[in-house]
C-alpha cells in the first residue's frame, strides 16, 4: 500500500468579517472622536467567518485528487493551509515531501526580477540545487514559450505570461507534491491543454497532485479520486464520477429557480443586486425536454446610473465544458437607470442534449469590465426524448443534439453486370 503523504485532521480557518482591529494610538482616537464624537462609545462590528470547518483528509503517494465545489466552498483556503501559506485556526496537517504550489498567478515571483532570476529563485525555494535548475532551465522556458522575454522583469508580463512561467517552474522542478488551483483558467486553450498533459505526465511519474478546478472534464480526465466541498466542509469523497454527480445533484432541490427577496442580502455588490434567476419550461410545457427548449428569467436591481450595462449568461455541461455564452445589452450610450429589471431569454428546442447543465450570470460595463459574476447560479436537467431517432430512446452522444433539416433524392439505375445480387 502506498505511503500517506498528506494527512490533515480537523482543519479549520476563521477570519474576521467586518471592521478591522482599530488602532490604539492616541492620535487615531482623537481623529475618530473629531469625525464622530459618539464613535468612541460604539463597539466596532466584528463577525467571525469560518472559511474552513473541521476538514480531515488523507492523500496517498501518487494520487491525483480533484477538489471541486462552488466559489467560497473553502478549496483555496485548504490548499493555502497545506502549502504553509496560512496557518489553520484549528486542527493540524502533515505533509511528507517537497511541495510545489501554484495557487494564484505568479505565486512566489518577485516583480522586479526577470523571468530567468525568478526561475532560479523558485527552484531554490523548492530546495533545488543550482545545477539541477540549470539542467531544467531550457525545458522550462520552452514549455512556457517565453524565450524572447525570459530576461524581462516579470512585472511587465501579462497574466497569461505570468501563469505560463509559474506553471512551467512548478511542474518541471520536480516537487514530490504539486498543489494547483484554478489559475490555469488564465491561459489560452492550447496552453491549458499543454498543462493538463504535463500534469498527466507528472502523475504517471508517481508524484502527488491536488487539483482545484471548475472544469469537470479536466477533473475527470486527470484525477483518480475527488473531494467535494460545501460551505467550508468536505461533504463527499470517492471516485471522480460519483463526486461530480453529487456536485450537480446536490444543487437539485429548487436549483432551477433561486430567489432573493431582500436586496440587502441578495447576491451582488454596489453595482447590481440579483433578485432571481429561473430556468423554466416554455409556456404550456410541464417539463424541460429536448423538444421544448428552455426559458431563462433574470431579475436584478441596477444601482449604477449612466453606464453602458450588459448581461451575459454562460451555459456549461455537467463536465464543466462551456457550451455557449449569450449576451444582452441592457443600455447603451450611458443611458442605464436605477431600478428593477426583468430579462428573458430562450434556448431553442432541439439544441441541447439530454443531461444536467449549469448557468452562470455576469453583469458588465462597456462590454469590457465585469461588475458582478455569479457562477453556477442555477442548475437544471433536460430530459431525453426519441425525437429524430425513431425507436432509439438512449441518450445520444455529444454535448448538443440539433435537429437538422435533411433532404434526399433518388435516381434509379440499371443493375451493373458485375453485380452478384
Amino acid at each position: 500500500m502506498s505511503t500517506v503523504v498528506i494527512h490533515g485532521e480537523g482543519l479549520g480557518k476563521s477570519y474576521h468579517r467586518g471592521a478591522l482591529q482599530q488602532s490604539t494610538l492616541l492620535r487615531d482616537h482623537l481623529s475618530r472622536m473629531l469625525k464622530s464624537p459618539l464613535s468612541v462609545f460604539r463597539r466596532p462590528k466584528d463577525e467571525t467567518f469560518w472559511a474552513l470547518k473541521d476538514v480531515s483528509l488523507e492523500v496517498r503517494e501518487g494520487e491525483v485528487v480533484g477538489i471541486i465545489g462552488r466559489n467560497g466552498a473553502g478549496k483555496t483556503t485548504l490548499l493555502k493551509i497545506l502549502s504553509r501559506i496560512t496557518k489553520p485556526t484549528t486542527g493540524w496537517a502533515e505533509i511528507h515531501g517537497r511541495v510545489g504550489s501554484l495557487l494564484e498567478v505568479g505565486t512566489g515571483f518577485h516583480p522586479e526580477l526577470t523571468g530567468r532570476e525568478n526561475t532560479f529563485l523558485s527552484g531554490a525555494i523548492l530546495g533545488m540545487g543550482k545545477s539541477e535548475i540549470t539542467r531544467k532551465f531550457d525545458e522550462i522556458v520552452a514549455f512556457a514559450e517565453l524565450e524572447k522575454f525570459i530576461d524581462t522583469p516579470v512585472k511587465h508580463y501579462s497574466s497569461g505570461m505570468y501563469v505560463r512561467l509559474a506553471f512551467a517552474v512548478a511542474a518541471h522542478l520536480e516537487p514530490e507534491i504539486l498543489l494547483v488551483d484554478e489559475v490555469l483558467a488564465v491561459g489560452d486553450a492550447s496552453f491549458q491543454k499543454k498543462c493538463l498533459g504535463k500534469m498527466g505526465q507528472v502523475s504517471r511519474e508517481g508524484r502527488t497532485i491536488l487539483f482545484v478546478s471548475h472544469n469537470m472534464a479536466a477533473v475527470k480526465a486527470l484525477c483518480s479520486k475527488a473531494v467535494l466541498m460545501r460551505d467550508g466542509s468536505v461533504t463527499v469523497s470517492g471516485t471522480v464520477a460519483d463526486v461530480v454527480d453529487d456536485y450537480f445533484l446536490g444543487a437539485a432541490p429548487g436549483a432551477r429557480a433561486k430567489e432573493w427577496r431582500d436586496p440587502a442580502t441578495s447576491p451582488g455588490n454596489e453595482n447590481v443586486r440579483i433578485s432571481y434567476v429561473r430556468i423554466i419550461p416554455p409556456e404550456g410545457e410541464p417539463t424541460i425536454t429536448i423538444d421544448t427548449g428552455v426559458l431563462i428569467e433574470i431579475g436584478f436591481d441596477n444601482l449604477r446610473e449612466d453606464i453602458n450595462l450588459d448581461c451575459t449568461v454562460y451555459l456549461s455541461s455537467s463536465d464543466g465544458v462551456l457550451i455557449f455564452e449569450s449576451g444582452h445589452i441592457i443600455s447603451s450610450d450611458g443611458d442605464s437607470r436605477h431600478g428593477s429589471y426583468h430579462l428573458t431569454g430562450r434556448i431553442p428546442a432541439h439544441l441541447l442534449n439530454a443531461g444536467r447543465y449549469s448557468l452562470s450570470v455576469q453583469f458588465g460595463k462597456d462590454q469590457r469590465y465585469v461588475l458582478f459574476r455569479m457562477d453556477d447560479a442555477v442548475f437544471f436537467e433536460v430530459e431525453n426524448t426519441s425525437t429524430g431517432r425513431g425507436a432509439n430512446m438512449g441518450v445520444a452522444p455529444g454535448i448538443i443534439r440539433p435537429m437538422l433539416s435533411w433532404r434526399h433524392s433518388f435516381e434509379e439505375k440499371e443493375q451493373p453486370p458485375w453485380s452478384t445480387s
